[in-house]
């Protein structure tokens, strides 16, 4: 019997590469450049309190809160603007801030497994990543691994909304029955794919214990060469 599924849509962040330590160096490298860039800003402002500013941002922007370099532009914009930068100025400032962000952002290290089994993988399956994250694969280590790549940004909506499942399987032709998708987050990976109708793994590195109040995945892996394993179990 064949393989049932054509098509894997993988998450990124803490499913291929550990997201903190990449997210905690951007941020440092960040605030590095703005107390160049900004300094009265950068003397007002520490990491924390920038996050909980994008925080508020995000609850109450909604027409942008898939989209986490636009928050972050926009909250560096509008902080620029409230300690006295003029618009033109504090915008051109922003965009110098997030590119410094997203050029760190993508220097991400792969778990040690990853590269040559999406490699294998990649031979029987079409590989879609999906994010509701702004790393761009095509700049990271992974940049050949993958036939496509979708954001929450690019679709127009963030994990668990369907979007970015339907975008992914829209474009290699599939459906539901012949996709599986692979992540970390119990809500916005697993549960999000099966109210899609999709086959769920769940991606578990650090021994987590799954949410009594979720229905167990399809499976539960601890890296992607258990997930080969278990694929190739499927076509038995």
């Amino acid at each position: 019997m064949s393989a049932p599924y054509r098509l894997l849509t993988l998450d990124l962040d803490d499913t291929l590469w550990p997201c903190k330590p990449t997210i905690d160096r951007a941020e440092a490298q960040f605030h590095a450049w703005l107390a160049r860039a900004a300094p009265r800003l950068a003397h007002a402002h520490d990491l924390s309190s920038l996050r909980r500013h994008r925080l508020a941002l995000y609850q109450s922007r909604t027409e942008i809160a898939h989209d986490m370099t636009a928050l972050r532009r926009v909250s560096l914009e509008t902080l620029l603007a409230e300690f006295g930068y003029a618009p033109p100025l504090a915008a051109t400032l922003a965009a110098e801030g997030v590119a410094v962000f997203c050029q760190y952002r993508n220097q991400v290290e792969p778990y040690a497994e990853v590269a040559e089994e999406l490699r294998q993988l990649a031979r029987a399956y079409r590989l879609v990543s999906v994010t509701n994250g702004n790393a761009e694969v095509a700049l990271t280590p992974l940049r050949d691994c993958f036939h496509c790549s979708l954001t929450a940004a690019e679709v127009g909506a963030a994990k668990p909304d369907p979007a970015i499942f339907q975008a992914a399987m829209r474009w290699a032709g599939a459906s539901p029955a012949t996709t599986l998708h692979v992540g970390d987050d119990p809500v916005r990976d697993i549960e999000a794919a099966r109210q899609c109708g999709l086959g769920a793994v769940w991606v578990n590195r650090t021994g987590a214990r799954w949410p009594d109040t979720l229905e167990p995945p399809l499976a539960e892996v601890t890296d992607l060469r258990a997930l080969r394993q278990w694929l190739a179990g499927a076509r038995l």
